[in-house]
């Protein structure tokens, strides 16, 4: 089977599944064919939100692995770091997903890093500078440092983090930076940008000002989440090795 690791928005990209396998290693060897993968992906998120000052909740449990790959899944269904706004709410109402979810699961960008290659376009786009206006050149010196770290062409690989303020710590910055124009990747500048109606503005503004009730939405998204096209019983099996089917 082809890995959906292997599908454009993943390759290259996602990293630290050696922390899963160590965990499935100790979970198989305590209690075998028992947590699944699926489960210790839900559980291992929750606890790094917590552990860098986010909230915490209550997983819930019981789900199978899959018994294929998803390649075709993750190039039609994870949205690119260019996507406008109006593709990022078609891509989460096919998973069952509102706006409000849009809003609040994007907040997840206050942690981690992304590549060069996937906000090169946004930073090397002189009409979308000339859009951008502030008295301080605080978007304009945002974009002089990401030029610095992610050329015209090359260095594909080079990381950047995803929150500048404050990269290691979960927290509602990351919709401080998008209303300032100061979103990493185009996928964020889009919901203050092309909010034409001005809903998701106002969540934007409301997470902003109020952390509490970022994280309370981001809890019930993440539950909401959680609970999309979950496998049960003979749909899927319970995995011995997170990257293998059983044999």
């Amino acid at each position: 089977m082809i890995s959906e690791k292997q599908a454009g928005p993943n390759v290259n990209s996602l990293r630290g599944f050696e922390v899963i396998d160590r965990i499935k290693y100790q979970l198989e060897a305590a209690c075998p064919l028992t947590v699944s993968c699926a489960d210790i992906l839900a559980i291992a998120a929750r606890d790094a939100v917590a552990m860098r000052g986010g909230p915490c909740w209550e997983v819930y449990l019981g789900r199978k692995d899959s018994l294929k790959a998803s390649f075709d899944g993750a190039n039609q269904f994870i949205p690119a770091p260019n996507s406008s706004l109006e593709t990022l709410i078609a891509n989460f109402k096919q998973q069952g997903l509102d706006i409000g979810d849009l809003v609040a699961l994007s907040g997840s960008h206050t942690m981690g890093e992304a590549r060069c290659l996937s906000f090169r376009q946004q930073i090397h786009d002189e009409s979308a500078e000339e859009e951008q206006y502030d008295k301080y050149e605080r978007y304009t010196t945002f974009r002089r440092i990401l030029r610095s770290i992610c050329p015209r062409s090359g260095k594909d690989n080079r990381l950047a983090p995803l929150d500048f303020q404050t990269p290691a710590r979960f927290d509602n910055n990351y919709f401080i930076n998008i209303l300032e124009g100061r979103g990493l990747l185009g996928s964020d500048n889009v919901l203050v940008k092309e909010d034409h109606e001005g809903e998701i503005r106002r969540r934007v503004w409301a997470y902003a000002s109020n952390q509490e009730l970022f994280f309370a939405a981001f809890v019930n998204s993440m539950l909401r989440m959680g609970n999309t096209n979950v496998l049960y019983g003979n749909e899927g099996e319970i995995r011995r090795n997170c990257r293998f089917i059983n044999t």
